[in-house]
């Protein structure tokens, strides 16, 4: 089969040769009454020779393209790309031009360029529509369920045979879940801030371990709740980045910790400078850990290990997302090793960390 190819493509050249070889040869024969009239040097003879030669050349080729068995065998090539882009544009991304670029044999020919050019494209456009898709029902789930509790108990509290500790409870159970559909529309609001192209950021030098020892201390009602021992270590540490957006990072992760550990735990928060100039921020604690196959997907919008466990917690999914765009715009990365019910470690590695004087 290739050998096939092979001949075929020396064909195409030979006669492509052969044809420019009959045309300069032409215009050898045509353009000496062209000089009897203007007295020309060999040299410019020669370049007029080269010149018309190549005209005829184009000239035929033209005429060749302009014949119809020609014109049926470039929209054979052509066609099925045509094709493909209207499917594209349809939403139809599932594409398959493999077959079709075989028939080009080398692999830099310029319509596999464009075979593999188009195939690329589908398969981005297609993710992202899949992403799309996903965002769009986990949107919807996120927000349907909350709505479902407020209006069936709103409905209850329409009964007549409701006693004052019933209503109450009901009255709760409205107020908790609006305040879910409030804080998804809050994470919601400031994902997208996050990812627009010019996101708010502006970062200042500010004391690092200042503020993880405030962030510690608002958290103070919940872990004094469960009885928690903290063990904290904050080197004093002065850092460039944005102080908004990093108490989002710290809020969450702490108040993470705080959630999943249970009752007599310990969760320790360390910061130092290690030894590659960055800073460390790591937060470990004693609570129920997460499994390698969880550990690979906390990071993902909507994500939950136990959807029944971050319902009754209020989370929505999105609390993680936020805080891995955050780190990523201060240029750091955050590792997260955890054990099922021995606990979870998550460190913080951020650049731009000098020692405070």
């Amino acid at each position: 089969m290739k050998f096939k190819k092979f001949l075929k493509k020396s064909g195409e050249v030979i006669a492509a040769i052969t044809l420019l070889f009959l045309c300069w040869t032409a215009a050898f024969f045509i353009t000496p009454w062209f000089f009897h009239i203007f007295s020309l040097s060999s040299y410019w003879k020669q370049i007029i020779d080269s010149f018309f030669g190549f005209f005829l050349f184009g000239l035929i080729m033209y005429g060749i393209s302009k014949i119809r068995f020609f014109q049926e065998k470039q929209s054979l090539f052509l066609r099925p790309m045509i094709d493909a882009m209207k499917n594209m544009a349809q939403g139809n991304f599932n594409i398959d031009l493999s077959s079709y670029k075989e028939e080009f044999g080398n692999r830099n020919h310029p319509f596999n360029e464009i075979v593999e050019s188009i195939s690329h494209m589908a398969k981005e456009l297609g993710e992202m529509e899949q992403m799309r898709q996903e965002f769009i029902s986990n949107v919807s789930h996120e927000i349907q369920s909350p709505l479902t509790s407020i209006s069936g108990f709103a409905h209850a509290l329409k009964s007549d045979h409701l006693s004052a500790a019933e209503r109450v409870q009901y009255l709760e159970i409205i107020e908790v879940e609006s305040m879910r559909l409030s804080k998804l529309s809050e994470n919601l609001l400031k994902l997208t801030s996050l990812e627009s192209d010019h996101p708010p950021f502006e970062p200042n030098p500010y004391r690092l371990d200042q503020q993880l020892r405030r962030v510690i201390l608002s958290n103070e009602p919940q872990w004094r709740n469960k009885d928690l021992d903290l063990d904290i270590s904050l080197d004093k540490i002065t850092i460039n980045a944005d102080e908004d957006l990093m108490d989002q990072v710290w809020i969450n992760l702490i108040h993470n910790s705080i959630k999943f550990t249970p009752d007599n735990g310990k969760i320790s928060v360390t910061l130092l400078k290690n030894d590659f100039n960055k800073i460390e921020v790591i937060i470990k604690d004693t609570g129920i850990g997460m499994t390698k196959e969880v550990q690979m997907h906390i990071f993902e919008r909507f994500y939950k290990a136990d959807p029944s466990r971050n319902r009754l917690s209020g989370g929505n999914g999105l609390g993680l997302a936020i805080v891995k765009k955050i780190i990523e715009m201060h240029n750091g990365d955050i590792q997260v090793e955890s054990t099922p019910k021995e606990g979870t470690e998550i460190k913080v590695i951020l650049p731009f960390a000098f020692p405070s004087k």
